[in-house]
């Protein structure tokens, strides 16, 4: 779903638009040795979904990889897709969270962003997963 702002003429792409696909997987090699993997993008970008308005902040995703890991370079190119997405940021972390627990199926993995100051608010945000373990 396409939005434009009313007095703009520009049109934000919506959440729907961004596509998990994008997010290549590669085998862990050492599966039953817990690492912590912590990947960062300091330079995330977005849009208000009210305004249109440019959105920075730093993305920073942990994880304890059960069989699988994120390959890099398909993270980047996941993560450029919000760039023309209208969005909160309450909502873009837990998206980026769920589209990587359904592909990776980790062990634990927790998405945070950390957001530019706009008229003098910072803003951070953290959702997490935790593997459901079966007794």
């Amino acid at each position: 779903m396409v939005r434009k702002h009313p007095k703009l003429n520009y049109r934000a792409k919506g959440p729907e638009t961004v596509r998990s696909e994008l997010l290549d997987v590669i085998d862990y090699q050492y599966a039953g040795k817990d690492i912590e993997i912590t990947i960062e993008q300091p330079e995330y970008t977005s849009v208000c979904p009210m305004t249109g308005l440019p959105d920075f902040g730093k993305i920073t995703i942990n994880y304890i990889p059960d069989q699988k890991l994120v390959e890099l370079k398909s993270l980047k190119f996941y993560l450029l897709q919000y760039r023309d997405v209208g969005i909160f940021y309450e909502h873009v972390v837990n998206l980026i969270l769920n589209h990587l627990v359904e592909r990776l199926h980790p062990k634990e993995l927790a998405v945070s962003g950390e957001f530019t100051a706009r008229g003098g608010i910072t803003t951070r945000v953290k959702a997490a997963y935790e593997k459901q373990h079966n007794h």
